[in-house]
């Protein structure tokens, strides 16, 4: 099967992607590490301030990665053109996967890597990197989500549901983090303190994860056409 596949036509399609929105995600890290920068300064309101922007920047960045690679090429038509190129469904469906991983994972990484960093090296607690992966890996979830839903489903109110739905779910995540005391209660200090339930939690959402990514794989190398 990997014979068959153009990966020169894969390459230039994850090129063309990445070319495409390389600016408008520069400008989204930028903004993160402004943020990154208002956390670290460790006081009050510009704790909870850059802690705010930085979680719509990262929510931004997925909604961003998904909607201009597949929702708005669906607007414009340019699947046909795509058609006519000597690609196959296979290959474009790869060519997508890889480059929405690309334009969300470098930004998404250099968020969360940031975020980490911070924290660690600022007066900021230490006690919340719990709560900062956790937080983390529930964009990835998010993200991963509305990736399959996109390469499954065409209508456009269907995918914006997935985005926003699957985003939003982070309130009720930090809401009901804060309730498990063995996690919440190393929140203040500087011990970083991985209790059980906070590595199944994490374990969830990676596997989650993973394995919303191995369906729409599966589901894509059944079909022999593009629609």
């Amino acid at each position: 099967m990997s014979a068959a596949l153009n990966r020169p036509a894969i390459r230039a399609l994850v090129v063309k992607d990445w070319q495409l929105f390389e600016k408008q995600l520069a400008a989204y890290v930028l903004a993160g590490i402004g943020a990154l920068a208002l956390i670290g300064h460790a006081q009050r309101w510009s704790f909870y301030v850059g802690s705010l922007m930085l979680i719509i920047i990262m929510v931004a960045v997925a909604c961003f990665a998904v909607s201009t690679s597949l929702l708005n090429e669906r607007k414009d038509k340019t699947l046909a053109f795509v058609m006519s190129l000597p690609v196959s469904p296979l290959d474009f469906y790869l060519a997508k996967l890889i480059g929405n991983l690309i334009t969300f994972g470098l930004p998404f990484l250099i968020l969360a890597g940031g975020a980490v960093a911070v924290t660690l090296s600022t007066p900021v607690p230490d006690g919340l990197i719990t709560l900062v992966l956790l937080l983390c890996a529930h964009q990835l979830l998010a993200f991963c989500l509305s990736l399959c839903v996109a390469m499954q489903v065409e209508s456009e109110g269907w995918n914006i549901f997935a985005m926003i739905g699957s985003s939003v779910l982070i309130n009720p995540l930090m809401a009901g983090l804060s309730q498990i005391p063995d996690i919440a209660r190393h929140w203040p200090t500087n011990e970083v303190v991985w209790s059980w339930q906070a590595l199944a939690i994490l374990a969830a959402q990676l596997l989650l994860s993973l394995a919303l990514l191995g369906y729409t794989s599966w589901r894509h190398l059944r079909k022999q056409a593009f629609y």
